[in-house]
C-alpha cells in the first residue's frame, strides 16, 4: 500500500510541479494587487484635480456619448479622496458585424472632479506586459494560464487549474501519509511489538527537521518534507479553495447543494447567454440604484450603495452597499449585495457572514484563499505560502530526479556486472 501511494505522489507531483510553481510565484505577488497596482500606475489610479467630484454616474453616462461602441459594466459610487474614478468596459455589439466592437481596452479612468480621461488599459491583457497590465497579467496567469479561447469557451485554462487544485488537493493528503514513519518489520513468523505512542512518535519527529551539516541531496529531501509538514494545514486551505473557486459552478456549488442547505445567487440559478445576444437594460443605472436605496433601507442596511454592475449575459445588476469602494471587504467578503433583473425587480440578495452554515463556508472560500479572512497579517502568510509552494514544486521535481539519475546509475552498473 505505502508503494501505491509513493508512486501516486511522485508522478502526481511530476504533473502538477509547474503549474505550481507558476500559481505559488503568482500567488505570492498578487496577495498586494491593488497596493502594486497603485505604485505602478499613479497616472492612472490618482485623479489629477482636487476639485469635488462629479456624480459618478453623470461620467459614466459621458464615458458612453464619447464612445458609443462602449458599455460602462461597473461604476462605482464612492470615491476614496484623491483616486481616479475606474469604470469596467464592456464592448456593445457591431451592427454591421453582429459581433462585438474590438476596443482593445476594458478598463477606462476619468478624473472625478472634471471627467477628464486619464487612461484605459486591457485588464488582464496576456501581451505585451507593460506597467498598466503587470498586475492583471500575473493575476490572470495565476488562475487561469491565459488560455485562449477555443471553440468559443474561454474558460479553459480555469478549469484546468481548477483540476490541478483538486487533484493537489488529494495529494496532500498522500504527501502527508507519507511523512507518517512505516510500520516496523518483525522477524519471520514473529508478532510485530507494539512499542507505543513514544516509540512512534520519535520516529516521526525527524519528518519535522531540516538536518544540519547533512549533503544537499538530503538538505533538499528534508526541505520537501519538513515545508510540506509544517505548513500542511495552509496548504490544504490555498488548495481545496483554488478548486472551490475555479470550479465552482461547475463542481463545487452543485456538490454543496447534495450535501447541504445552500442559497444560490441568481448568478448561480441561471446560466449566462453565449454573449451574442446580450440582454438590454430597460431601465437607467440610476433608477436601479434608487430602486436598490429604498430596498435597502426597507431591509435596515446601513451602508450606502458603493457600486453598481450590470452583466448583458445575465441580465442581472447588481448594487453593493458598502462605506468602501473596493469590491471586497478587508476580510476578503463581497460587500452586501441586492440583485436587480434588466427592468428593476428585485431577484435576491447576499449579506455577507449570514445565511445557513453553508452559505458562510461558500463565502469564505476566496478569505481564506487569499488570507484576507485574517486582514494583512493573513495576505503575508498567503505570500509565504506561494514561495513555500514553489519550494515544494522545485524540491520534489529535485528529488525525483536525482533518484532518477541514482536508478539508471545502478541499472548500468548491473549490466555491466
Amino acid at each position: 500500500m505505502r508503494f501505491a501511494f509513493v508512486l501516486a505522489h511522485r508522478w502526481l507531483g511530476l504533473a502538477l510541479a509547474t503549474f505550481l510553481f507558476v500559481a505559488g510565484l503568482t500567488g505570492a505577488v498578487i496577495s498586494w494587487d491593488h497596493e502594486l497596482d497603485g505604485i505602478l500606475n499613479p497616472h492612472l489610479v490618482r485623479a489629477r484635480s482636487s476639485g469635488p467630484a462629479l456624480p459618478p454616474l453623470e461620467l459614466a453616462a459621458v464615458a458612453e456619448q464619447r464612445d458609443p461602441r462602449i458599455r460602462v459594466a461597473y461604476v462605482p459610487l464612492i470615491l476614496e479622496p484623491g483616486e481616479s474614478l475606474a469604470l469596467s468596459i464592456l464592448p456593445r455589439m457591431d451592427p454591421a458585424s453582429g459581433r462585438p466592437h474590438e476596443l482593445g481596452f476594458n478598463q477606462l479612468f476619468l478624473d472625478p472632479a472634471t471627467g477628464a480621461e486619464l487612461g484605459r488599459r486591457e485588464w488582464g491583457a496576456p501581451w505585451p506586459v507593460t506597467r498598466e497590465n503587470f498586475v492583471s497579467f500575473l493575476y490572470e496567469l495565476h488562475y487561469s494560464l491565459h488560455f485562449p479561447e477555443m471553440w468559443g469557451i474561454d474558460e479553459w485554462g480555469i478549469w484546468l487549474m481548477g483540476i490541478v487544485a483538486l487533484v493537489w488537493t488529494v495529494d496532500c493528503f498522500i504527501g502527508f501519509y507519507l511523512t507518517l514513519p512505516a510500520g516496523r518489520r518483525a522477524a519471520a513468523g514473529a508478532r510485530p511489538k507494539s512499542r507505543g505512542w513514544k516509540d512512534w512518535a520519535g520516529r516521526w519527529a525527524p519528518a519535522w527537521k531540516i538536518k544540519r551539516g547533512a549533503s544537499a541531496w538530503r538538505l533538499n529531501f528534508d526541505i520537501h518534507r519538513a515545508f510540506g509538514l509544517w505548513t500542511w494545514a495552509l496548504l490544504f486551505i490555498v488548495a481545496f479553495t483554488g478548486f472551490s473557486l475555479n470550479l465552482h459552478r461547475e463542481i463545487f456549488f452543485p456538490l454543496m447543494q447534495m450535501v447541504s442547505s445552500v442559497t444560490p445567487t441568481p448568478f448561480e440559478g441561471h446560466m449566462p447567454g453565449d454573449g451574442k445576444h446580450p440582454i438590454e437594460p430597460q431601465v437607467s443605472y440610476a433608477d436601479i440604484v434608487e430602486i436598490a436605496r429604498r430596498e435597502a433601507a426597507q431591509r435596515g442596511w446601513q451602508a450606502p450603495g458603493a457600486g453598481i454592475y450590470y452583466a448583458p449575459n445575465w441580465g442581472i445588476h447588481t448594487v453593493q452597499f458598502s462605506h468602501t469602494s473596493r469590491n471586497r471587504t478587508e476580510a476578503g467578503m463581497h460587500p452586501t449585495r441586492l440583485f436587480l433583473d434588466a427592468k428593476g425587480a428585485v431577484l435576491g440578495e447576499r449579506v455577507p457572514w449570514t445565511g445557513t452554515a453553508a452559505d458562510i463556508f461558500v463565502q469564505a472560500q476566496f478569505p481564506l484563499h487569499s488570507g484576507r479572512l485574517l486582514g494583512t497579517a493573513g495576505r503575508i502568510a498567503i505570500s509565504v505560502m506561494g514561495i513555500v509552494v514553489s519550494t515544494l514544486a522545485v524540491t520534489g521535481v529535485v528529488i525525483w530526479y536525482r533518484k532518477r539519475v541514482a536508478r539508471r546509475r545502478s541499472e548500468r552498473t548491473g549490466r555491466l556486472a
